[in-house]
């Protein structure tokens, strides 16, 4: 019987898991094209719900989980995606490609604001708990990031939006694929279908994220194991599979520096703005497992890729380190270690 809940109670996370991604995918696309057909350049556009739409699964069922009650989510899994972030989704990059070259744009200004967004994530959470007041300093770190971004980055990202790919510049990009998203919505024809876009992303990111809530709450009870811990673990890689693919792919067309791009953005958005918001909603728990365990890893791997960039190219070997280091890390978490 417990074997049969446990085989059930999984397959809900999984499509649950996928319905939160698709719905961000969905909605992100016909935000954008409507954002466009209302004056907004592509840049604001890119910046904004772009920005904000890499995350949307790790917010929205992160402020389901407080609302729910659960608020050790936020944090373990905002922890979690930035330590798949930078080493599975890194690693399989550096293997795939034998070697990454890194612009000396990403090691000048990129990796400095990852490295501050961090200071100020480990400087809040020591003390076991997020408050309202600290979510607020975490939203406006956030806020004066993407004033940065706004102000100074303008002409580094359409740069990189210039370098999509030919071949594929008519068909619709995934809302992971922020460096073809900027062409795609400068087609002036908005239709129904954006506006449907719209609706089912939203349907998608409730339901989706109301069952992640639902299941890792059902599977915590059936493994005895806290939901801070799933979250660390399972919702992280979930979320983080999309990274996976599009960093291969990228990584096939000469394309690995934009991801890494993206991956460096996703993180501090995580971090700032996942935490950020799902605190406005409660006050957030951190987990024995995330506080002792999670958050000393992702500061330590975030040093290590920093370090490991500064000489502008992350070698196959690195990309190997990378990914022991993070079979340590679900190893360590679950207890298999």
């Amino acid at each position: 019987m417990i074997v049969m809940l446990l085989l059930f109670w999984t397959l809900v996370f999984a499509v649950a898991l996928f319905a939160l991604v698709k719905g961000a995918d969905w909605l992100l696309l016909g935000a954008g094209r409507v954002g466009l057909s209302l004056g907004l350049s592509p840049f604001i556009i890119g910046v904004t719900i772009v920005g904000i739409g890499t995350g949307l699964p790790e917010m929205i069922s992160g402020i389901a989980a407080v609302v729910s009650g659960i608020t050790t989510i936020p944090v373990a899994n905002a922890v979690g995606s930035n330590v798949a972030n930078i080493l599975l989704v890194i690693g399989i990059l550096a293997i795939w490609s034998r070697h990454i070259d890194i612009k000396k744009s990403i090691v000048k200004a990129d990796l400095p604001l990852l490295l501050g967004a961090t200071v100020v994530f480990l400087f809040l959470v020591p003390n076991g708990h997020v408050s309202f007041l600290e979510s607020i300093i975490l939203l406006g770190v956030y806020g004066a990031y993407l004033g940065y971004t706004v102000l100074t980055r303008k002409q580094v990202e359409e740069s990189e939006a210039k370098e999509a790919i030919p071949e594929e510049a008519s068909r619709p990009p995934r809302w992971w694929q922020f460096w073809r998203y900027s062409e795609y919505i400068t087609r002036p024809d908005v239709q129904t279908i954006d506006w449907l876009r719209i609706g089912f992303g939203m349907l998608g990111l409730g339901l989706g994220a109301r069952y992640v809530v639902e299941s890792v709450t059902e599977l915590s009870g059936l493994l005895g194991i806290g939901a801070g811990v799933i979250a660390l673990v399972a919702i992280a890689f979930g979320t983080s599979l999309p990274e996976v693919i599009v960093s291969v792919k990228a990584a096939r067309q000469g394309q690995s520096e934009v991801a890494l791009g993206n991956i460096i953005g996703s993180s501090i958005f995580n971090i700032l703005a996942v935490v950020g918001a799902g605190g406005l909603f409660g006050e957030l728990l951190i987990d024995a497992s995330t506080l002792a365990l999670g958050i000393p890893f992702m500061a330590g791997v975030t040093l290590l890729f920093i370090v490991s960039s500064v000489s502008r190219r992350i070698y196959a070997w690195e990309g190997a380190t990378y990914l022991v280091l993070y079979a340590l890390f679900i190893g360590k978490t679950t207890g298999a270690l």
